[in-house]
């Protein structure tokens, strides 16, 4: 079916493949007079979840008032699906002005042609610059420093990358002077999450860790009891992830299931309830552990168990396995202290399954309202997070997980791999 004129130069583009290189984007940037100069800025990297991650950051974006554009992939009907302004997306008219006037500056570019994928992201620039942005959200392309949206002066970049390339990307950008997001785990070795810290310090920028299932409503009840002694003396802590990753999962990447880029069960699947063992119970002591790869062709372990000892004395036990027949189901935390029990249970800490204290106070009445109901194992916590992330640049936050925090559950991980491999007991803090 044919297009519009735009849309068939879009298409036509694709004949001139791949070519590495800024040169035609910045080019292409003064030839327009840098439609998106001075916009704050967000730049989304990676290979899994960048569209998701860059329509929730200008969604909240949005909700806070700002006139957001987002450039996001693949699209459906019409290459104009791609851009959008404050979650609609632009116009075929919209697209075919902004087209015309990008199609209207390749003269100016070295070599006079441009690729498809940078025809789309200068379009995308001019379109947030005429309809009056306030801010941006891009995702990258393939991503590399040579990536067509590289041309965008980010104030934050979100790494949304293999875990094991967070400490070389996070080091890059904070040297570049941008903030940085950086997915879990924050990286796969103690050194280099120490490194990413230390980058990020010397360059005065942000470091945010993401910890989304600290702002789900079911945890932040739990630590509000915590926070006000309701348990008394913890006694025991029992977590389970018991989720299923086939071997389809592991396949569909080189990169997944590797020590170097990924990390198993614990550290990449279960990261986030490795976190909550630290944030809501308090400083591990030690740690023991065995993990196992059972059925998954992989490098890393596929099922797993820790034994915990708290520097409070509680002791506790975290199972966890990505063999569950046949699909996801449970992922849960069980405390038993003096005076209270309480289980978060669901697929991921999203249902209170048992809430019972000694004293009664104010937060029981509503604890019903916590629960809620998902299909997706990482809860609803990104939205507070994001936004704690962005008042925090606006400096009237200080943020909830940074660069130090964490290094909590790294250090924990850590630790647990240690324990496994060499059979021992592995007391923390790792170093002095």
């Amino acid at each position: 079916m044919a297009g519009t004129p735009a849309e068939n130069w879009i298409e036509g583009l694709d004949l001139f493949g791949m070519k590495f290189g800024l040169e035609r984007m910045q080019a292409l940037m003064e030839a327009l007079g840098h439609p998106v100069r001075g916009i704050p800025a967000v730049h989304v990297v990676g290979t899994n979840g960048k569209s998701s991650v860059t329509r929730m950051t200008a969604a909240i974006l949005t909700a806070h008032g700002l006139r957001t554009g987002a450039y996001v992939s693949p699209h459906v009907l019409g290459w104009h699906e791609r851009i959008a302004l404050d979650g609609v997306p632009i116009s075929p008219g919209a697209f075919a002005q902004a087209a015309d006037r990008v199609q209207a500056a390749v003269p100016d570019v070295p070599e006079g042609q441009i690729t498809q994928f940078e025809a789309l992201t200068a379009v995308a620039l001019d379109a947030f610059g005429t309809a009056g942005a306030q801010a941006i959200v891009v995702e990258a392309g393939l991503g590399g420093r040579l990536d067509a949206t590289n041309v965008l002066d980010a104030d934050v970049v979100v790494l949304a990358t293999p875990s094991g390339l967070h400490a070389g990307q996070a080091i890059a950008c904070a040297e570049a002077g941008r903030h940085v997001v950086t997915e879990k785990p924050m990286a796969t070795r103690w050194q280099d999450g120490k490194a990413m810290v230390a980058a990020c310090d010397r360059a005065d920028v942000h470091l945010f860790v993401v910890k989304q299932n600290r702002r789900n409503a079911t945890v932040q009840a739990v630590k509000r009891a915590v926070e006000a002694g309701r348990f008394g003396r913890i006694y025991m802590v029992s977590v389970n992830v018991f989720w299923q990753r086939p071997q389809a999962y592991y396949d569909s990447a080189a990169w997944r299931g590797t020590w170097e880029f990924d990390g198993g069960a614990f550290m990449n699947q279960a990261s986030h309830y490795v976190d909550l063992l630290d944030w809501l119970i308090g400083p591990v002591e030690s740690v023991q552990a065995y993990t196992a790869t059972l059925a998954r062709t992989i490098e890393v372990e596929d099922s797993g168990v820790l034994a915990i000892r708290w520097r409070n004395g509680a002791l506790g036990t975290m199972a966890v396995t990505m063999l569950t027949h046949p699909k996801n189901f449970e992922g849960s935390i069980t405390i038993l202290g003096e005076h209270g029990t309480v289980r978060l249970g669901g697929v991921a800490v999203n249902q209170v399954d048992h809430w019972e204290f000694a004293e009664p106070h104010p937060d029981d009445a509503k604890i019903t309202e916590a629960s809620y109901a998902t299909t997706s194992v990482y809860g609803h916590g990104h939205k507070g997070y994001y936004e704690n992330v962005f008042a925090t640049l606006r400096g009237t936050a200080q943020p909830d997980t940074d660069g130090r925090e964490g290094l909590h559950s790294l250090e924990l991980l850590i630790a647990t791999y240690l324990a496994a491999r060499d059979g021992r007991r592995v007391a923390l803090p790792l170093e002095y």
